[in-house]
């Protein structure tokens, strides 16, 4: 039970009959010399209702003002004839003062309708003056007030119970406003779900469905605020059983097609990984909304269902009936941000542009992002500098697109420029954007004074120190690290000193990389494709062979490789040795050609070296028959000269083709974008953005 009397902040009321109160003659005594204070001193920064409470003074507005408006606030009720100074002007001005966050004008207007006695607070008064306490933080007050309730008979009114259990929860605990909520005699949906609600405030949506379960088996009234609570809680504790279980609720009690319920349910589907539920309660609505098409479009593009989510953006478009809004273009790009569905991307971009749609912080992040990931840095770099505003976000996408494409060194310039010039605070993801950035130009000293600058690194940051470590060839400084900080047996870590390995050709240090690698992962089939290539580099074929039974036995199956490229909307995939293309003859004729003629010109020699590479099939297959060299030679024989070709495949790029890619885009004059699982190769004139380092 709470303590409802401390020191006394409000006046003590003395009922003298059911139709009138007055104020005890010291309590009037001492507040008129506190309101004197109040509006005519403000000199000092306590609370100006209780001298002795300064500890728990609210934040207010500058004294003088607040002055200003308590003495206009008087002059305006001085020339209202006291006979007319009823309950409900006296709540209309506190309702006013409470509309524009007036808390103190609320309490001191209160204070004051009590001390003239000419109206007596109803049941929509004291719920106005709980919310002035809670929302500025005098539980003090609060407590006084609920002795108010009490003295005026208010204590079981449902509007005034309401109140009160919101501001114990607010100000005190859930607990406090459970016991307020289990002694009223009345309770309604709204008390049910506040309290509910509080919980799910303090983390602990359990709770808030086991009082929406008490509510259902009370046989009290249900209404759907209530309903979708507890649909939101089941969504935060991804209870898909519980969802389900509320779900029949709904459909028992007819609600299932309320806009907020249904809407809800969607949601808590998505949340709970059943993308079908989710279609399948679209589907069934009768009418939707733009914050029902945004859900699933977010359901479909956060499961990987790219394509269908782009699809249902455009079922909305041709719908016409809802409109997208900025959240849902937040949702949708980044179904685009990929290599191959680039032309969407600048599609959704140019509906936004003609349509005015209102291009906020959010949606101009979106669109950056998806040009960082399709592979357009210049663009993504052009709609950054036109940015009026730019927050925390916007920043740490460009410092770490700039480090994805090659562009290190800029990446931490970027974050200098941010530095010196804003003010926001620099959060734990943009310091691991700027290692990231560090690491692509291998920038030791920098790197290691902004890792420094992680309070709490996670293992992502101290794979992201030893990748920088080993891409600079510090194996020895590598392995100290990793000794110190007590990261060794994180796979992240020993994959970062692998690609160091791979770099520097460190084969000895590698092999005990990978090694370590088979021990932690054992049912991990890329690791022994690893040691096998090892194996196979040194001729040892028994042990390659004994290797590829012993993945064959445990059932395991390694990754193959595939690229795709995007021509006249449709994606055109090829695997290792792929012969099964309609056009395969004259892809491979063309690779030929161009592989002799940079023989012939540049020098090139195939690199044989498949020691550290994480792909088995590529080793026994012919350079011309890897998947990246197809899809660059179709992107070749099916665009313009003077046309960028942009490849994507799934696992790192070997060293040969990434060899061929630079002379073949020297030799034709025509620049290569492949990205791969590290980041963007952009060659161009013989080079590649990576230094070759990757």
């Amino acid at each position: 039970m709470p303590t409802l009397f401390t020191t006394p902040l409000l006046p003590r009321l003395h009922i003298r009959n059911k139709d009138s109160i007055t104020l005890r003659a010291e309590t009037c005594m001492s507040f008129r010399a506190r309101t004197h204070k109040f509006s005519a001193t403000f000199s000092s920064d306590k609370h100006p209702l209780s001298t002795t409470q300064s500890k728990h003074s609210r934040n207010i507005r500058t004294n003088t003002e607040l002055a200003g408006e308590l003495a206009l606030d008087r002059r305006v009720f001085d020339e209202i004839p006291v006979s007319d100074k009823h309950t409900f002007a006296w709540n209309n001005l506190i309702q006013t003062h409470l509309a524009n966050e007036d808390f103190d004008l609320v309490i001191s207007t209160y204070l004051q309708m009590l001390l003239r006695g000419t109206a007596r607070p109803d049941r929509r008064t004291l719920p106005r003056i709980l919310t002035a306490s809670w929302r500025s933080g005098d539980i003090f007050i609060g407590k006084q007030l609920h002795g108010h309730a009490l003295k005026l008979g208010f204590s079981s009114d449902h509007y005034v119970v309401t109140a009160l259990i919101e501001m114990y929860g607010r100000l005190d605990s859930v607990d406090t406003a459970k016991w307020v909520f289990e002694k009223s005699p009345q309770r309604n949906p709204v008390s049910w779900t506040l309290l509910a609600r509080l919980y799910i405030k303090q983390n602990k949506p359990g709770l808030a469905i086991d009082m929406f379960n008490q509510m259902v088996d009370s046989g009290d009234e249900m209404d759907s605020v209530a309903l979708a609570t507890a649909v939101g809680a089941c969504s935060i504790l991804k209870s898909l059983q519980q969802g389900r279980k509320l779900h029949r609720i709904a459909m028992k009690y007819g609600l299932e097609f309320d806009a907020l319920v249904s809407n809800t349910l969607l949601k808590m589907y998505v949340d709970c990984g059943s993308i079908k539920d989710a279609r399948a309660i679209f589907d069934r609505m009768t009418s939707k909304d733009v914050i029902t098409w945004t859900a699933l479009i977010n359901g479909y593009v956060k499961k990987g269902g790219f394509n269908e989510g782009l699809k249902l953006f455009r079922q909305m478009n041709m719908d016409g009936v809802v409109k997208p809004d900025s959240l849902t273009f937040s949702s949708v790009l980044p179904a685009c941000a990929r290599m191959a569905a680039h032309k969407h991307g600048k599609e959704i971009h140019g509906y936004l542009l003609r349509s005015g749609i209102n291009l906020n912080i959010m949606v101009q992040n979106a669109v950056m992002d998806m040009y960082v990931k399709s592979g357009f840095i210049e663009y993504a770099s052009r709609i950054f500098t036109r940015m009026k505003d730019k927050d925390v976000v916007s920043w740490t996408v460009m410092i770490m697109g700039y480090s994805l494409h090659g562009q290190g060194e800029q990446g931490v310039h970027l974050f200098c420029t941010m530095e010196r010039k804003s003010s926001m605070h620099i959060d734990q993801v943009t310091y691991a954007a700027v290692l990231h950035a560090c690491s692509t130009a291998r920038m030791v000293e920098q790197g290691k004074f902004y890792f420094n600058c992680i309070k709490a690194p996670k293992v992502a940051n101290y794979s992201l120190m030893v990748g920088l470590l080993a891409r600079a060839g510090l194996f020895e400084e590598a392995k100290i690290f990793i000794e110190e900080q007590k990261v060794g047996r994180h796979t992240e870590v020993l994959k970062a000193l692998l690609h160091g390995c791979r770099n520097h050709q460190q084969l000895v240090l590698g092999k005990r990389v990978i090694e370590q690698l088979c021990d932690l992962e054992p049912l991990n089939a890329d690791n022994y494709v690893l040691l096998s290539n090892w194996y196979a580099n040194g001729e040892r074929w028994a042990m390659v062979h004994k290797l590829r039974e012993t993945v064959r036995d445990m059932g395991l199956n390694p990754k193959k490789a595939y690229s795709w490229i995007e021509f006249r909307n449709k994606v055109h995939v090829f695997g290792t040795g792929d012969v099964s293309h309609p056009r395969s003859e004259r892809i491979y004729g063309e690779l030929q050609c161009l592989v002799k003629k940079i023989e012939d010109d540049e020098g090139y020699r195939p690199n044989p070296d498949f020691s550290l590479h994480d792909v088995e099939e590529e080793r026994e297959c012919i350079q011309i028959g890897h998947s990246e060299m197809l899809a660059i030679s179709f992107g070749l024989i099916t665009t313009q000269p003077s046309a960028t070709i942009r490849v994507t495949k799934n696992l790192r790029v070997c060293r040969s083709c990434h060899d061929s890619a630079k002379l073949i885009s020297k030799t034709l004059g025509q620049e290569i974008i492949l990205k791969d699982l590290n980041c963007f190769h952009h060659f161009k004139d013989g080079f590649c953005s990576c230094g070759g380092f990757w």
